[in-house]
């Protein structure tokens, strides 16, 4: 088991830079990272054979602008701006990127093993979607969806990140629907470069550190080079989040039912049906020790409200002025679960949730090259990366119905519940027949999320440059093999069958057939009659109380369950860029190639930790998460593309591709590409392109044997007078793999123009519309939507469905639903990027920069095409991961000097809705449904967040000098950005979770 809380000290909270707001004052208001102003050919350090290359296009040719928008961050902006040791942190306030996997939001993700890493996601159309490369080749996936954790890429030798914000699935393959992220390292560094740096919240929590040494140098008379990369990095996890430090998730900021919204007939009476309240406001349904919710027998619901404090103590729940009732599953009564004021905060779930993981990796990456004729180089690299997280998923939340008929007689009845009778006593038991109570579980340790990656990846190859038709022709060929070594790990999760086996106890009577002594408290299976049910490691649970249980009852109930997995990915291509012949306008220049890949998966998942595979194909699972089972598979696919570049005159430039793919798996498929660009004047440049692109399915949604989960559905049958049955519906899912999903297609447009002024050197701007028109999207129901399509006579989604014999009773039976990934989504993203940046001198040497960025979000509209259905359109919403602002923006200002540099940033989202199907209404309401429910309050604040960067030189040595940095994030220690929910109060993807955080660290340059 873990239980892992590492808590450090507070520090004291110091006034810090209030200069920086008068600075900030400057460029409020103004985006950053314009395309134009910090091109690859800016790059003090990139070398010569390294200023043409573009990515979003395969021609190599000198000067040549694509026409897909290009972003391109350098490594000073990257080290002038970073706010912490990972790269990823970075790129990600880019307004283009939203809704990435980051490790701050991905403490839920408790069984698909994506916890931990930083995967990039463009348009917020999803990570799958973007294609993420190193020096133009892909990257062997961290997950079993394969996306790429930017932890693996070499840090140190980062020269610059190129984002291409436009489909180029044409120019390199499936997955850049939304673009291409692709990690140009320096790969003629030379000498040393060594930096280390430690981090710290002014909490005094999330410590961290993290150090690189890097180094370069030629061999052979220059013919040849070699370079390397090994670097470490260390974060303290932040496993609660106390009310001192962090007050905002301690405010009761809730969304409930209204009390006083009423429907007739299937019509509403006018009022919200929601009420979102601002303070003092919590959750009555469950408590650390223990709430009871609902009791039955002759005096029913006598002892709701009941919570259970230190060693068992009743306590009555004090409910405040408002109280929000609701049915219960079974659809009779009225169960109390929000209040505000009283008792409010007795529920500690929100406190009791993770902020940031436990963070351990450490990688080395070495690269050898070598000239061995003239124009031809041939190379070999190797990287080799570890990472070890572990994660508090939040508390182990739970419930349980305690028998306690017979309770008032003498002797005690083995049917008794002796916990229940222990600490409620007889006189409150009588006339009660059972007891229903939930927990969020204090005794028992957090749900832990221990997840350890290795990754490699070697490459071999050659590439060089020849004449071919009186100009210099390019060209690369190159071998490369990646594998993912991946234990997916969970720690202290309920086993289902156990949880109940120790929760179910009684008294064991005299002369039990187990020799327990008499009177003593013991399992239920161990002391009834029936001896083929028994478990002799069984301990019996107290789960009524703080500081009840015992310790040996929570190992028997808990267990760490986890699969191995491993995916394996071989590359081989070619690729050939030439200038065959020249037109009246120019010179025509051509890239043609080819790629072969193969992907590969297989898992193990001991016997012990696999849920029960039923005849119908569902599962019986034997955990409340975490119920995996081994799979395999492969794909291969086969691809060759030609891409164009022909000078029309006039200054107009068109830029078409092609590409011919053919999966294993799915079939044959083309993509392509036309663009263009027209600059009348030199001032101004227009850019157009139109594209199809593809996502091939992967490797989880084409193989997985399924992956389990336990919930509850609702009856889409239920009327309040239980004529059809109950409200809500327990089952147990399986999510299986489809061998016969096709690709995803893409249609995209980029239109937008690029505005370099003569008369105001130094500034450049852009702005560019785009939209994304994605078809077959893989996607699969939820168990919801599936039973709510059988209820409208659909026979597909019935054949899914069954009822379990063994857990399902007379009134509520228990349902095994299966569902799998198909290609029947559509969905439609539009907005447009705008960039600006202003460069100036100052004084002697110095100079500042003015830079922008910011992306107005339009539609990001998912169809799924099901009768009944509306949909939504997700822009404006500040409620989760799946949602997107209206507005992402991020400014900065930086005085530079060869000595000295400053920088301060401004960057945040727009307030916007809280849901994006919800209608915010006071009175008039129409009638609230399950699409479009009705809020009398909707709204959600924005946020703007500063950090402050600072750098000074100092020279060590002729030749050498060092740079200490030191770096402020959330410089006024904002809030996250706050939503009425019960558990973590905040929108953790795009908020600042741990506030004001502080980075002090240095960087040596030996040559």
């Amino acid at each position: 088991m873990h239980n892992l809380g590492i808590r450090r000290r507070p520090v004291g909270h110091k006034s810090l830079f209030g200069a920086a707001m008068t600075a900030l004052a400057l460029v409020h208001g103004a985006p950053a990272s314009a395309q134009e102003a910090t091109t690859a050919a800016d790059s003090d350090e990139a070398p010569p054979s390294q200023h043409i290359i573009v990515t979003g296009s395969r021609v190599a040719r000198d000067g040549f602008q694509a026409p897909t928008p290009l972003v391109v961050l350098t490594q000073q902006d990257i080290q002038n701006t970073s706010p912490s040791n990972n790269i990823a942190d970075f790129v990600n306030q880019l307004p283009q990127l939203a809704g990435s996997t980051k490790p701050g939001n991905s403490r839920l993700n408790i069984s698909n093993g994506s916890a931990g890493i930083n995967a990039l996601n463009l348009r917020n159309l999803g990570e799958g979607r973007v294609l993420v490369l190193v020096d133009g080749r892909r990257s062997v996936g961290s997950t079993i969806f394969g996306w790429v954790d930017i932890n693996t890429i070499p840090q140190a030798l980062v020269d610059r990140v190129e984002v291409v914000t436009g489909g180029a699935s044409s120019a390199y393959g499936s997955d850049a629907v939304t673009g291409v992220v692709n990690f140009v390292l320096n790969k003629k560094m030379e000498g040393l470069r060594i930096t280390g740096d430690v981090g710290l919240t002014d909490k005094g929590d999330g410590f961290n550190y993290s150090g690189s040494i890097a180094g370069g140098t030629t061999f052979a008379d220059g013919r040849g080079h070699a370079i390397f990369n090994v670097e470490i990095a260390h974060q303290d996890g932040i496993y609660e989040v106390d009310p001192n430090d962090r007050p905002w998730n301690h405010k009761g900021y809730l969304a409930f039912a209204n009390p006083a919204y009423v429907v007739t007939n299937g019509v509403g009476n006018g009022l919200p049906a929601f009420i979102t309240f601002r303070e003092n406001a919590g959750q009555t349904n469950q408590a650390p020790g223990g709430f009871i919710t609902a009791s039955t027998g002759a005096n029913p619901n006598a002892l709701r409200g009941l919570y259970f404090g230190q060693n068992g103590q009743v306590i009555p729940f004090q409910y405040g002025s408002f109280n929000s009732p609701v049915l219960n599953s079974n659809g009779t009564g009225a169960a109390v679960t929000r209040t505000v004021g009283g008792d409010w905060r007795v529920n500690d779930s929100g406190r009791r949730i993770g902020l940031a993981p436990k963070d351990d990796r450490w990688g080395a990456y070495g690269r050898l090259s070598y000239e061995i004729a003239d124009g031809i180089e041939i190379f070999a690299e190797g990287s080799y990366n570890r990472q070890e997280v572990f994660f508090n998923a939040g508390p182990n939340l739970g419930s349980a119905t305690l028998g306690t008929i017979g309770c008032t007689t003498t002797p005690v009845p083995i049917t008794c519940n002796a916990f229940a009778l222990q600490t409620l006593g007889a006189e409150r038991l009588a006339g009660v027949d059972s007891v229903s109570i939930t927990t969020t579980a204090a005794d028992l340790p957090f749900r832990g999320i221990n997840n350890k990656r290795k990754v490699q990846r070697y490459v071999i190859g050659a590439q060089g440059e020849f004449d071919a038709f009186g100009k210099a022709a390019r060209w690369d060929i190159y071998g490369q093999y990646g594998r993912s070594d991946l234990r997916e790990q969970l720690r202290n999760i309920m086993h289902v069958s156990r949880m109940k086996n120790a929760t179910d106890t009684a008294f064991a009577p005299a002369g039990n057939a187990g020799g327990y002594a008499a009177g003593s408290i013991q399992c239920l299976i161990n002391v009834d009659a029936d001896t083929t049910n028994n478990d002799t490691s069984c301990v019996p649970l107290n789960r009524l109380g703080l500081g009840v249980a015992d310790p040996a009852a929570i190992d028997y109930v808990l267990g760490d369950p986890y699969r191995k997995l491993v995916l394996e990915q071989f590359v081989t291509g070619a690729n050939l860029s030439m200038t065959p012949f020249a037109t009246w306008a120019g010179d025509v220049s051509v890239a043609i190639g080819g790629e072969y890949r193969k992907e590969k998966i297989r898992g193990s998942v001991p016997e012990e930790f696999q849920p029960v595979i039923n005849p119908n194909g569902t599962t019986s699972n034997l955990w409340s998460v975490g119920n995996y089972l081994p799979f395999k598979g492969s794909y291969d696919v086969k691809e060759a593309y030609l891409e164009t570049v022909v000078p029309l005159g006039l200054g107009i430039e068109f830029n078409g591709a092609v590409r011919a793919t053919d999966y294993s798996t799915s079939g044959y498929v083309t993509t392509w590409k036309l663009g263009a660009t027209w600059a009348p004047i030199e001032d101004i440049r227009f850019r157009v392109t139109r594209s199809r692109d593809i996502r091939a399915p992967n490797l989880n949604e084409l193989f997985q044997a399924g992956t389990a989960n336990s919930d509850s559905v609702r009856n889409p049958a239920f009327t309040p007078d239980l004529a059809n049955g109950p409200q809500f519906f327990p089952y147990s899912g399986l999510t299986t793999g489809n061998p016969n999903l096709k690709p995803e297609k893409a249609d995209s447009w980029n239109i937008g123009a690029v505005v370099t002024p003569r008369f105001l050197p130094g500034f450049t701007a852009s702005a560019d519309y785009f939209r994304i028109d994605l078809e077959d999207a893989i996607d699969s129901l939820i168990a919801q939507e599936t039973i709510n399509r059988c209820y409208e006579g659909r026979q597909e989604y019935c054949d899914a469905i069954t009822d379990d014999p063994v857990r399902s009773t007379p009134t509520v039976p228990y349902k095994l639903i299966r569902t799998q990934p198909f290609n029947f989504v559509s969905k439609l993203v539009r907005g447009i990027d705008f960039d600006a940046a202003y460069r100036l001198p100052v004084g002697g040497e110095g100079t500042i920069t003015l830079k922008g960025t910011a992306t107005r979000y339009i539609d990001n509209i998912s169809d799924s095409g099901i009768v009944g259905t509306v949909p939504v359109n997700t822009v404006g919403a500040n409620g989760g991961q799946a949602s997107t602002p209206k507005w992402i923006f991020r400014t900065s200002i930086n005085y530079e000097t060869p000595t000295f540099s400053g920088t301060v940033v401004g960057r945040g989202v727009s307030a916007g809705k809280y849901l994006a199907n919800a209608i915010e209404c006071t009175s008039g309401c129409p009638t609230s449904t399950s699409q479009f429910p009705t809020y009398d309050n909707n709204h959600v604040k924005g946020l703007f967040y500063v950090d402050l960067n600072l750098t000074q030189k100092v020279s060590v040595k002729s030749g050498s000098e060092a740079e200490f940095f030191f770096n402020v994030t959330n410089l006024f220690d904002a809030n996250p950005l706050l939503l009425p929910e019960t558990g973590l109060a905040a929108n953790s993807t795009y908020s600042d979770l741990l506030g004001r955080t502080f980075r002090i660290g240095v960087r040596f340059k030996l040559d």
